[in-house]
C-alpha cells in the first residue's frame, strides 16, 4: 500500500509533508505535490503534517477521490522530487477550504 495526495492539495500545495518524509517520495508539480508509488514506504508521517488533510493511504482514499491513485503514479514520472520544504503559493489560505478543485491541476 501507498499514500496518495488528493484534490485538496491543488492550488494549495502546502509541503510541510515533505519535511516530514524519510525517503523523499513527493513531486512537485505547478500547483499540487503527488507521492510516488514506488518510492513510497507507507511511513504514514505525512497524513498528519498535511493542514489540508490531502493525504491518504491508498486503501483510504474516499471514493470520489479514487482517480488520484493512478494520477500520483502517473504524475510522478514526469514531476521533478522535492526535498525540501518551502512557502506555498501566496493565495494557498484562500484555497485550502475550497472543494472540487480537480479542474484546477496543471499537469
Amino acid at each position: 500500500m501507498t499514500y496518495v495526495v488528493t484534490e485538496s492539495c491543488i492550488k494549495c500545495k502546502y509541503t510541510d509533508c515533505v519535511d516530514v518524509c524519510p525517503v523523499d517520495c513527493f513531486r512537485e508539480g505547478p500547483n499540487m505535490l503527488v507521492i510516488d508509488p514506488d518510492e513510497c514506504i507507507d511511513c504514514t508521517l505525512c497524513v498528519a503534517e498535511c493542514p489540508v488533510e490531502a493525504i491518504f493511504a491508498e486503501d483510504d482514499v474516499p471514493e470520489n477521490q479514487r482517480s488520484f491513485i493512478p494520477l500520483n503514479a502517473e504524475l510522478a514520472k514526469a514531476w521533478k522530487p522535492i526535498v525540501e520544504r518551502k512557502p506555498g503559493p501566496p493565495d494557498a489560505d484562500d484555497w485550502k477550504d475550497v472543494k472540487e478543485k480537480a479542474h484546477l491541476l496543471e499537469k
